[in-house]
C-alpha cells in the first residue's frame, strides 16, 4: 500500500480503543498531515476490559491498558480534543463541538463506540444505581463497595456477569436479575449458559431468572429493587448492565447510512466516500459472517487499524475471524468465530467438570467455538484447540460432530 505522507486533515471521532489504534496506525503507516482525535472522556484511549474485572477489584491500574503512552500523542503531533461532537456537517466536511469549535476534515473516522442502554424504570436515577462504561463510573462503583454489603446486578451478559463475579470476590452478597434462563444464554446457548449459571451459584450468587427489575426504591439512595413478579430485593447498590447501543447520535440529519450502527463495507467505508467507521459502532460486511456489529475489545483493536489503512488507500477487506474472552472468578472463557443461530452444539470435554471446548454448527458448517478453561487463546496459542477451531471456521469446514466430540481426533485433520 502506498503511504500517504501528507494530505488533508483526518479527524477521528471517538477516543476509545478503536480511535486510539487508528491514530497510531495512521502515523505508523506514514500519514504526515493534520490528525485530530476527539472524544468526550478525559482519559487517554485505553482498553476497557479491566473496568469490570481487575481494576474494579483494585488489583490493577489502567496504565498497562493504554493504547499509546501519555507522551506519544504530542510526540507524534496528534491533536487531542476533549469535547463532545454535537453536529456533523457532511457537506462542509466539518465536526461541530460543544466547545463552539468546528474541526474540518478531508477524511473522517467514526469510532464513537456504544452507549449504555438505560433501564427506564422508576427510581433508576437514585444514588447508588450504577452503570459501567467509563473510568468514572467504575470508580463510583468501587467507592460504594463494602464487604458484607448487598448488591443487585441487573442483566447477566458479559459485563453483568463479570461485575457480579467481581463484586462477589470483593465480599458482597450479590443477587442477579435476568430475563432469560441463565447468564449469557443469547450468546452461548442454553447448555453453556447453564454451565456459567452453576459457576455463579457455586460462588454464592443468587440468580433470579425469567424476571426483570421494574423499579428501584429508596429515600436518599437506592434501598431495594422490585421485580416484575414481586420480589423485593434489599440492596446497598445496584449495577444495571443491560447492554449497549451503537452511538450514532452525531449522524442524525446526515446522509450516512445507519442500521444497527454505522453501515460500512468490507473496507470500513460508509456510503459517504470520505467517512469510515470502526469498533463497536460499525456494522461491517464480513466475508464469512455477512453483516455484523461486534462489541468486543479485540474487534475494536483490529478494526481501528484496518479502517486507518483503508483511509490511506488500502483495498484489503476486513476479514478478522473475531475472538473475545471473559474472565469470571478463576475461570477463563475464550470464543472464536461468530454465530447467532445454530443447529447443533457439540461438546469436547465435560460440561459437568466445566472444562470443555464447544462447537457451534449451522447447517453443518462450523461457525464458532467456545472454550472454558480449555483450548487456549485462539490468537496466542496456535497449537491449541481453539486456534485449530478457528482454522476450521476460516475455511468453512463441515466437520463430523462425532469427530469434533472425540478427544483423540486432531482438529487440524478434520
Amino acid at each position: 500500500m502506498a503511504k500517504a505522507r501528507e494530505g488533508g486533515p483526518i479527524v477521528v471521532l471517538g477516543s476509545g480503543m478503536a480511535g486510539g489504534v487508528a491514530v497510531k496506525t495512521l502515523r505508523e503507516e506514514g500519514y504526515g498531515g493534520r490528525l485530530v482525535l476527539i472524544g468526550p472522556e478525559p482519559t487517554l484511549p485505553f482498553g476497557r476490559p479491566p473496568l469490570s474485572k481487575t481494576y474494579l477489584r483494585g488489583e490493577e491500574q489502567l496504565s498497562g491498558w493504554l493504547v499509546n503512552p501519555p507522551g506519544w500523542y504530542a510526540e507524534n503531533d496528534v491533536e487531542l480534543v476533549a469535547a463532545t461532537a454535537i453536529r456533523l456537517d457532511t457537506a462542509a466536511r466539518r465536526v461541530e463541538l460543544d466547545s463552539g469549535e468546528a474541526v474540518g476534515y478531508a477524511k473522517l473516522l467514526l469510532t464513537t463506540g456504544g452507549r449504555n442502554r438505560r433501564l427506564e424504570v422508576a427510581g433508576a436515577g437514585l444514588a447508588g444505581v450504577h452503570q459501567l462504561r467509563t473510568v468514572a463510573e467504575c470508580d463510583s462503583i468501587k467507592n460504594a463497595v463494602r464487604a458484607g454489603g448487598r448488591a443487585v446486578v441487573v442483566g447477566m451478559g458479559f459485563i453483568g456477569s463479570e461485575v457480579a463475579a467481581s463484586l462477589r470476590q470483593l465480599g458482597m452478597e450479590v443477587i442477579a436479575v435476568l430475563p432469560g434462563g441463565a447468564p449469557l444464554e443469547t450468546v452461548l446457548g442454553a447448555e453453556m449458559a447453564e454451565v456459567m449459571a452453576g459457576i455463579h451459584r457455586d460462588a454464592g450468587i443468587e440468580l433470579i431468572t425469567q424476571d426483570q427489575v421494574v423499579r428501584f426504591e429508596g429515600a436518599a439512595r437506592v434501598e431495594r429493587a422490585v421485580t416484575k413478579i414481586g420480589r423485593r430485593l434489599d440492596c446497598d447498590l445496584a449495577v444495571v448492565a443491560v447492554g449497549i447501543q451503537a452511538d450514532v447520535e452525531i449522524l442524525k440529519g446526515t446522509e450516512v447510512a445507519v442500521d444497527n450502527g454505522v453501515v460500512v463495507d468490507a473496507r470500513c467505508q460508509t456510503n459517504i466516500s470520505e467517512i469510515f467507521a470502526a469498533g463497536d459502532v460499525a456494522n461491517h460486511l464480513h466475508p464469512l459472517f455477512g453483516r455484523i456489529r461486534v462489541e468486543h475489545y479485540n474487534n475494536a483493536e483490529k478494526q481501528g487499524a484496518a479502517a486507518a489503512r483503508s483511509i490511506l488507500g488500502s483495498t484489503a477487506g476486513y476479514g478478522y475471524l473475531h475472538t473475545f474472552w471473559s474472565d469470571q472468578y478463576e475461570h477463563k472463557l475464550e470464543y472464536v468465530g461468530h454465530v447467532r443461530r445454530w443447529d447443533e452444539f457439540v461438546v469436547r470435554g465435560s460440561t459437568r467438570n466445566r472444562k470443555l471446548v464447544g462447537f457451534y454448527l449451522a447447517e453443518g458448517v462450523l461457525r464458532a467455538a467456545v472454550g472454558l478453561d480449555r483450548g487456549g487463546d485462539p490468537e496466542l496459542d496456535e497449537h491449541g484447540e481453539m486456534a485449530a477451531a478457528g482454522r476450521l471456521i476460516a475455511r468453512g469446514a463441515r466437520p463430523s460432530p462425532a469427530a469434533l466430540a472425540d478427544d483423540d481426533q486432531d482438529l487440524d485433520r478434520l
